[in-house]
């Protein structure tokens, strides 16, 4: 039986109510017709698959969306019945899962297919969804020629279904559009060149869906980082069409206080030297934990009040600044809300010269995801 005992007070708090208005705002913000794909690759960026994309579903979305063939069978092992994509490459050894769980996969070589063709006695048709390269320089076909020779490719497999095209924005979350708009052109040109128009056609990443021409909707968008209450930029903050917020929150305890005297110092180096008399908060969590070092003079909240880390963050450990002598399991919040004040993802991102999809993905496994509002 697996172990779910928690006892280390330090825990990341996920708001499901949270995830489900994110989703319903955008449901009803959304062109008629248009399907949501939940992407909830990652350990949905952090926060938890399994418990986010059930939540997502509920609350109308229809697709769900991973990176990789193992996040696809996770996936399909507790939603049996939902249409899941892998928005990346899939080796040939996954070809008979895919096609006997229905999952979606990612296209974009004709050599992967003529070696899939190879794959002998599968009981489903396999979907897939061609990827074009409009811009980003990573996966996918970049010409009409690339386009059509994979197309052809595929459709002469009786057993392989074009089932999608689609691509992903580099520059969609900026306020200059000029390679946005080549990427729409070229993505567009591509989608036409099709002798026949596949069953989703899927541009729209988060930023486009929010702050771009509802045509670039077409037949479903791939709603990620503000499924999680963060937007993509402080540009798309600024015009976001209705309010996200923020479902991630970590907590803690304060496990020992102690009096420092001036002079006497804190941490690995002795990097923090107190100036005059002070008091001492340990905290168990540490860059194991995913609070990387860079994050010291962060403040935390205690009692409803900033409270500095000071010294260098230890491995399981970090040690705060307090302004009294504060009780053994005082509740500490690193992120989130605490009385009048609230410690968001984006002000970890900023300290860390980062951006928030970093924050809650390196929060590591050793910090248990606990579930309100389920």
């Amino acid at each position: 039986m697996e172990h779910t005992q928690q006892y280390r007070p330090t825990k990341a708090i996920i708001d499901l109510q949270t995830i489900r208005d994110n989703v319903h705002n955008l449901r009803s913000y959304l062109q008629e017709g248009v399907q949501i794909i939940a992407v909830v690759k990652a350990n949905a960026y952090g926060h938890g698959d399994v418990a986010v994309a059930s939540a997502a579903l509920q609350a109308g979305a229809g697709i769900l969306a991973v990176a990789t063939p193992d996040e696809a069978v996770r996936m399909r092992q507790h939603f049996p019945d939902v249409g899941i994509l892998v928005l990346g490459a899939a080796p040939i050894s996954f070809v008979r899962y895919a096609t006997d769980h229905k999952i979606m996969l990612t296209v974009f070589s004709t050599e992967w297919v003529k070696q899939a063709r190879s794959v002998q006695g599968l009981s489903k048709p396999l979907l897939l969804h061609i990827k074009v390269d409009s811009g980003m320089g990573r996966i996918g076909v970049t010409s009409n020629e690339q386009l059509l020779e994979l197309y052809e490719e595929i459709q002469a497999t009786e057993d392989f279904i074009v089932d999608g095209i689609f691509t992903h924005f580099a520059t969609a979350d900026e306020e200059d559009t000029t390679y946005f708009d080549k990427q729409v052109v070229l993505f567009k040109e591509l989608v036409n060149a099709l002798p026949i128009k596949p069953r989703l056609v899927h541009a729209a990443n988060t930023a486009t869906a929010l702050v771009k021409d509802a045509a670039l909707q077409f037949d479903a968008v791939r709603y990620g980082i503000s499924l999680y209450g963060l937007a993509p930029s402080g540009y798309v903050a600024d015009l976001l069409p209705f309010p996200i917020r923020q479902a991630f929150s970590l907590q803690t305890e304060i496990v020992h206080v102690k009096k420092l005297k001036a002079g006497q110092s804190v941490g690995y180096g002795a990097t923090y030297t107190a100036t005059a008399d002070c008091y001492i908060g340990t905290l168990p969590i540490g860059y194991a934990d995913g609070m990387i070092r860079k994050l010291g003079g962060q403040t935390v909240l205690v009692g409803g009040e900033r409270c500095p880390i000071v010294g260098r963050i230890c491995m399981d450990q970090c040690m705060i600044l307090m302004p009294r002598a504060y009780n053994i399991g005082e509740l500490v919040t690193l992120l989130g809300a605490q009385g009048n004040d609230f410690i968001s993802i984006d002000e970890w991102a900023t300290k860390c010269d980062t951006i928030n999809y970093e924050v809650p993905c390196i929060i590591t496994s050793r910090v248990p995801r606990t579930y309100i509002n389920e």
